[in-house]
């Protein structure tokens, strides 16, 4: 893996943010992903795929109180995610753990009241890795495939607990269908254009609605047409505001 770091921020300033400098990048998916965790101070949060951090850090800054414990594959992010939270002078509310999905979790790990999680966006099967073995990890699926990474996500959150995912538009359809056979039918999908991507927000399907329901929210608009972020996108990514579904 990349040596070298850069420093870089988030939300305007308010996060500050040590990366490697080629290979694994954090981009504005990490962001969107911690504004629609709705989370409440007091509330405990399981961040799968932690990377450098950045989602733990921008929940953790944008809800005062909040407890962050990140899962991440490769030591190396880790190690650095770990570094981000003193630097934020966080470390007492986020912590990174190294630890293989495709394992259950160590004991002593949650129950969580969300889980927000940005997985590999592209099956094994299909993808073209990044030669940049750090890269291809974060954005191939590998040891964990989404099947796998979804029963740990929702295995790690108490009943009324809620799980919000950001993915590829084009991988809905399997998302929302893994979540159903798990039982976790309340669904609620905002999209992002003109961004390939979407936010899925899933809650424990109730007992009068075992079957899956997808609410379609409002999208988000996050480019206008010259290219520029939307008044609706600075709020978010600048100016550390929420995304509500």
């Amino acid at each position: 893996m990349e040596t070298s770091t850069t420093e870089d921020t988030l939300l305007g300033g308010r996060v500050r943010l040590l990366q490697p400098r080629r290979g694994y990048r954090v981009a504005v998916d990490a962001v969107l992903l911690a504004a629609a965790t709705e989370a409440a101070p007091g509330d405990s949060i399981l961040d799968l795929g932690a990377g450098v951090g950045a989602v733990g850090l921008c929940l953790a800054i944008r809800v005062p109180g909040c407890r962050v414990t990140g899962i991440e594959l490769q030591p190396a992010l880790a190690a650095l995610a770990e570094r981000n939270a003193r630097g934020n002078a966080l470390s007492d509310r986020v912590r990174t753990v190294v630890h293989d999905l495709a394992q259950p979790l160590p004991a002593g790990l949650g129950p969580f009241d969300r889980v927000a999680t940005n997985p590999p966006y592209l099956a094994a099967a299909v993808a073209d890795p990044s030669p940049d073995a750090g890269k291809a990890l974060a954005t191939v699926e590998s040891s964990a495939g989404l099947a796998r990474w979804l029963e740990v996500a929702t295995g790690a959150l108490k009943p009324a607990g809620t799980l919000t995912i950001v993915h590829r538009s084009d991988r809905l359809d399997e998302i929302t269908a893994h979540l159903a056979r798990l039982g976790w039918g309340d669904i609620a999908v905002k999209r992002l254009p003109p961004a390939a991507r979407v936010l899925v927000r899933a809650r424990h399907a109730s007992a009068h609605s075992p079957t899956s329901i997808v609410h379609n929210s409002p999208p988000l608009v996050l480019h206008r047409p010259d290219g520029g972020y939307t008044d609706e996108a600075e709020a978010v990514l600048r100016n550390a505001g929420a995304i509500s579904f």
